[in-house]
């Protein structure tokens, strides 16, 4: 994905610990905390300009609600050297951190919610891993084709 133009992804937040009004009021953040080597992967090969879909997770119904765009990369989680923080690892320092994160900026929340239901209607695993039951990574790769679509049922 990286290097031929924007790339999408969906990031996944529960809305009453991070939700899109939270990112709305404060414009940009910075996405830390994340503790899976594969959605830290992600993240790295995440660029400046990259689109993210943002996903409310653990909530009834869980769905797509706004768009993101990638601002910073490459980031150190600050989080993972703050004992106070229950992202904290005590088995990294700064000299050798495990964990990275992206600053993000607020573009748009959508008129409505795209549910799990609705995107298990419209989308197979191949195309959309979030509708894969059981998934619980909170960072995926959205495909062009994908992307597309979702925005044609996102505008209305």
């Amino acid at each position: 994905m990286a290097g031929k133009g924007v790339a999408y992804w969906l990031m996944k937040s529960e809305p009453d610990v991070y939700g899109i009004d939270h990112l709305r009021q404060e414009t940009t953040t910075l996405w830390d905390g994340i503790r899976n080597y594969q959605a830290r992967n992600f993240m790295r090969s995440m660029a400046i300009g990259d689109q993210a879909f943002f996903y409310h997770s653990n909530t009834k119904p869980p769905g797509i609600v706004g768009l993101m765009e990638v601002i910073e990369t490459g980031i150190t989680d600050p989080s993972q050297f703050d004992p106070s923080s229950k992202y904290h690892d005590p088995d990294t320092n700064p000299d050798t951190p495990r964990w990275d994160c992206v600053r993000l900026r607020y573009l748009r929340e959508f008129p409505r919610m795209l549910t799990l239901d609705q995107l298990k209607e419209s989308f197979t695993v191949d195309e959309l891993a979030v509708v894969r039951r059981g998934n619980r990574l909170s960072i995926l790769p959205v495909p062009d084709a994908t992307a597309v679509r979702l925005f044609s049922l996102l505008a209305d």
